[in-house]
């Protein structure tokens, strides 16, 4: 542990806040940019056509019928804009171009906390944390809970995982027990390194919609080709037994002593704000909204005519059903909003932070920088390393940019566009991407501000068994990117 430790120690000094992060990153990503001209390549014949400023991609037969008809205007050739120029208006046009794939991240987040603040997942909690009585059952039992929960979906998984893991050291607490609470606390984070391959993972659910960013490159991939593959079928096996199995031998083998925990503000949302009229606290209203949303998710569900059995699990069907669910479980709104309220202070960072990233994702796109990455892993990789390649580079790049969604816009236009050229399979790459994303969450305490905050411990005491719990995840990962 002395050399996790280190480690973990170096990059709390080492590196700045996410958000600093970020803006340092456009800065390099600019720099690069500026540097690095784009490769001379053939590119696809571009069949759009703009119409009263609005662009529209046409097959080409459409696209010749339709110029038939248009009479192009005399164009005049303007000089083109300094490179520092282009750069900036590539900057500001990507800023925007992920508002709806952000707000999306952020309903994931919030729906999830609300959900983990309801009184029957509140009594669940309370029934698993009674369950164990020495520090190693209790790291499996939260850390295998924490898993599953995540791959429901990850905002419900954190701060199920936190409130567990809070859960299980008052109990010990007020028995006058001996438990090892900083690798609780860190068993209830190891869904974090499981969620990119369940029910909310960014970039797989992206790839399914038929208009997500990337569709002109890799079209629409189904889930049965990336969640619901063999890979990552056995992936997440693995990882729901190797996972509690380690941590168990581990609470067998530290040391534990009487937890101290301080007070925490996360409970069971109440409603019992002021301005909450009789409408607000009205469980018929609550349960009828929350049935309307979940009857016409069920029928969406059963009448979706998609080109395979899971296509209608997108991101945006995922966030209806976390709301009726929700509004369901706290029964009426005045509660619900009470936990969308606490949800909300730890979104922060998703949004202001998704524009930054979609502002690098531009500065990529527009200046041509992804296609000189891209060839980059075109000359070292092939068709059977590149997802290899892609894993090792997403585990890197999430220190850097600790957002799913976020590294998806950075980093999804290259492995892509190199997956194209190299003829390597594209849903093995997305997951691949998937996996080095959620492993490095293990050692970039962003995403664990919220359950360093209910549980009361330091990013010092919790990171060495987050860290223990990323060389798991290698091992795991690896493998499984090697045999299948």
């Amino acid at each position: 542990m002395n050399t996790s430790g280190t480690i973990v120690r170096f990059l709390r000094k080492a590196l700045p806040s996410p958000f600093t992060i970020a803006v340092l990153l456009t800065g390099v990503t600019m720099l690069l940019a500026f540097l690095i001209r784009p490769p001379e390549r053939e590119r696809k014949p571009d069949y759009s056509i703009t119409l009263a400023g609005k662009t529209e991609r046409l097959s080409p037969e459409k696209f010749e019928i339709v110029s038939r008809f248009i009479e192009a205007d005399p164009v005049k050739v303007a000089p083109p804009k300094p490179r520092g120029l282009q750069i900036l208006t590539a900057w500001e046009k990507g800023f925007w171009e992920l508002l709806e794939f952000a707000m999306q991240m952020v309903l994931i987040l919030v729906l999830g906390h609300a959900l983990a603040l309801t009184k029957p997942i509140s009594r669940l909690i309370n029934s698993l944390g009674a369950i164990p009585t020495n520090t190693a059952q209790a790291a499996a039992l939260v850390s295998f809970s924490a898993i599953v929960v995540s791959l429901v979906n990850w905002g419900l998984g954190l701060i199920f995982g936190a409130i567990l893991a809070r859960r299980v050291g008052e109990r010990f607490a007020a028995q006058g027990r001996a438990l090892n609470y900083a690798l609780i606390g860190a068993a209830g984070y190891a869904g974090l390194m499981a969620w990119h391959g369940g029910l909310s993972g960014s970039a797989p659910l992206s790839v399914v919609q038929s208009d997500h960013f990337l569709s002109h490159q890799i079209g629409s991939i189904p889930p049965e080709t990336t969640l619901f593959s063999p890979m990552n079928m056995s992936v997440t096996l693995a990882l729901l037994i190797v996972v509690p199995m380690i941590l168990f031998i581990t609470g067998r083998r530290t040391g534990a002593g009487v937890p101290t925990i301080s007070s925490s503000t996360t409970s069971v949302a109440t409603g019992d704000s002021e301005g909450t009229g009789r409408l607000d606290k009205s469980r018929v209203l609550g349960y009828a909204f929350a049935m309307v949303i979940i009857g016409f998710a069920v029928y969406k569900a059963a009448t979706y005519q998609g080109t395979t059995f899971f296509s209608f699990l997108q991101l945006n069907y995922v966030n209806f059903v976390l709301l009726g669910v929700g509004l369901a479980l706290h029964g009426n709104f005045a509660r619900f909003l009470s936990a969308v309220d606490d949800g909300v202070r730890h979104s922060s960072g998703i949004i202001i932070q998704f524009p930054i990233y979609a502002g690098i994702m531009g500065i990529m796109k527009y200046t041509g920088l992804v296609y000189a990455f891209s060839d980059f892993f075109i000359r070292i990789a092939d068709s059977n390393t590149l997802p290899l390649l892609t894993f090792i580079s997403a585990a890197v790049v999430n220190v850097f940019v600790p957002s799913g969604g976020g590294q998806w816009a950075v980093q999804g236009p290259i492995v892509m566009d190199a997956a194209n050229q190299l003829s390597s399979s594209v849903p093995k790459n997305v997951m691949a991407l998937s996996y080095g994303d959620q492993l490095t969450n293990m050692i970039q305490p962003f995403w664990a501000l919220p359950l360093l905050a209910i549980t009361g411990l330091s990013a010092s005491r919790l990171l060495p068994y987050t860290f223990l719990i990323m060389l798991i995840g290698i091992v795991v990962f690896v493998g499984a990117l090697l045999i299948f």
